[in-house]
């Protein structure tokens, strides 16, 4: 690694590359910091590709008086969809009353104070519905008279990730994924204090160690292990491990607009539109016991969440209708909540000052990832004070250099500009790359031009984008994360894909 030597160390290194990890990454090389950053696996392989895929001010943590938390997300909702609009855009929630729970006054007391504690600018307010005259009251059960719909919107949460990662990467930072970083100690440097790193990479072994002045802990569900394990330090905080698990299952209505829908046992659960053809139900909490990498959706999550959703929508959801389950497991920091659900969802930043600075990152959620880093980088300063100022606020990510206004309008110019590409395809695609579906596809004027086809839309010209420009390796990096087309593609596709990977790399290491 350049510039990773004990004379002329990087500035930071950062441990993990998930949503909090790249966005740190991210931030501080737009500082003009030389940064460093190791993923053990593939990019958001962990909690940050598991979301509930939303930017949203967790309406619900107004019981819990988050309030500073409920804002600061509140604000970014907004600050995010103009950063990245091919990647999140609006969506309006459905919130049914549902007698002898929350009342209805409660729930308007509640939606007033989420319309106003942000800000709110581009997203329209809440209204009032009555389901018997909206269409959003057709796939509902005949009980269900009344709603309120109120804004919050979607993201592609991997592909931020790899965005994210990607923009550091042009700024300067080296982004090392397969890549674990296997001990860490502080060493005398020629300035001062540094932090030795050791790295084993998945393919060639150990690396050279690297040396840098301040080390970010962002391993998300593994931060707790990190301190005392990779680092050999004690710590007196503790990090709390829910599992938050969904379902996905064929599109159960026509409508574009997600619900929310409010339990018996005080949980809510939200019913979302999922790659066109799809609708995503989730999440449980469930405090994992677990390895945070041994996560999966248990039958029982999954049959709770079919009764949760069939207690709403007129046709019962079985779990014969599920096509996919996944599970991520939430790094909170452990504030002695008493069940998983009332844990809170800030986030706690862990500075320790002694010789070469530790900050290590417990808890947030993917909303708030920009503030996160904004606030890890304010904490690094003092021991930077050459470094450029705050910057995130205004930028854009790659692909995404348009108005939120012009989606549908770019979305036809894509099908102008390359006629043989289906509607689907087109929508598809400029979700995933925005402007940069231009680069992608060239000057085809027909699919063959795109080379290998892997199914479902899936080229090799996509293929090789990914891998060029998003750190992608395997085909479960490009199925699972990058796209979701793993929703679609038979097992055999998908070992097609992975031959060709290998024999790609094989090629051109030959």
């Amino acid at each position: 690694m350049p510039g990773a030597s004990t004379a002329d160390p990087l500035d930071l290194f950062v441990i993990g590359g998930g949503v909090n990890g790249t966005a740190i990454a991210r931030d501080a090389c737009g500082r003009g910091l030389t940064v460093g950053l190791a993923e053990m696996n593939d990019l958001a392989s962990a909690t940050s590709s598991a979301s509930t895929k939303l930017f949203h001010g967790g309406l619900r943590y107004l019981e819990y008086y988050e309030f500073r938390l409920v804002r600061e997300a509140l604000i970014e909702r907004e600050v995010l969809l103009k950063s990245m609009p091919h990647i999140s855009w609006p969506m309006r929630f459905v919130l049914p009353y549902h007698k002898g729970l929350r009342p209805w006054w409660m729930l308007r007391l509640g939606l007033f104070l989420y319309d106003h504690l942000g800000g709110r600018k581009i997203l329209p307010a809440t209204q009032a519905l009555k389901l018997p005259a909206d269409p959003a009251g057709k796939p509902l059960k005949d009980e269900y008279r009344r709603a309120f719909e109120y804004s919050d919107c979607w993201i592609q949460d991997a592909r931020l990730v790899s965005l994210m990662a990607r923009d550091a990467f042009e700024r300067g930072a080296n982004i090392m994924t397969r890549t674990r970083v296997t001990a860490a100690e502080q060493v005398d440097g020629n300035r001062g204090p540094l932090w030795k790193i050791s790295l084993a990479c998945a393919d060639n072994g150990t690396l050279a160690p690297v040396y840098a002045r301040a080390l970010i802990n962002a391993g998300g569900p593994w931060v707790a292990s990190v301190i005392t394990d990779t680092l050999n330090l004690s710590s007196h905080e503790g990090v709390r491990l829910v599992r938050g698990s969904h379902i996905v299952v064929k599109k159960l209505y026509d409508h574009d607009r997600c619900y929310f829908f409010q339990g018996k046992d005080g949980r809510i659960i939200f019913a979302i539109p999922y790659e066109q053809e799809y609708t995503l139900i989730g999440t449980t909490d469930k405090d994992h016991e677990a390895e945070p990498g041994k996560v999966e959706c248990t039958p029982e999550e999954a049959e709770y969440l079919c009764t949760f959703a069939s207690d709403y929508f007129r046709k019962p959801v079985t779990p014969s209708d599920i096509v996919w389950t996944y599970s991520g497991v939430r790094p909170l920091y452990d504030d002695g909540a008493k069940s998983a659900t009332a844990a809170t969802r800030d986030y706690v930043l862990s500075l320790r000052e002694e010789g070469a600075p530790l900050l290590s990152v417990f808890g947030g959620k993917i909303t708030t990832h920009r503030k996160l880093a904004e606030h890890a980088l304010e904490k690094l300063m003092p021991f930077f004070p050459n470094a450029q100022g705050e910057w995130t606020a205004d930028s854009i990510l790659p692909g995404g250099e348009f108005a939120v206004s012009e989606r549908d309008q770019l979305i036809g110019e894509l099908l102008t500009d390359y006629p043989f590409l289906t509607t689907s395809w087109a929508v598809r695609l400029f979700r995933n790359y925005g402007r940069d579906c231009w680069h992608i596809l060239g000057e085809a004027t027909s699919a063959a031009d795109l080379g290998q086809d892997f199914g479902h839309t899936l080229y090799e010209a996509e293929v090789k984008w990914l891998v060029n420009r998003e750190f992608a390796v395997t085909a479960e990096d490009i199925v699972w994360r990058r796209t979701k087309l793993g929703l679609k593609m038979t097992q055999e596709e998908v070992i097609a894909l992975d031959a060709w990977l290998v024999g790609r790399a094989s090629r051109r290491t030959a």
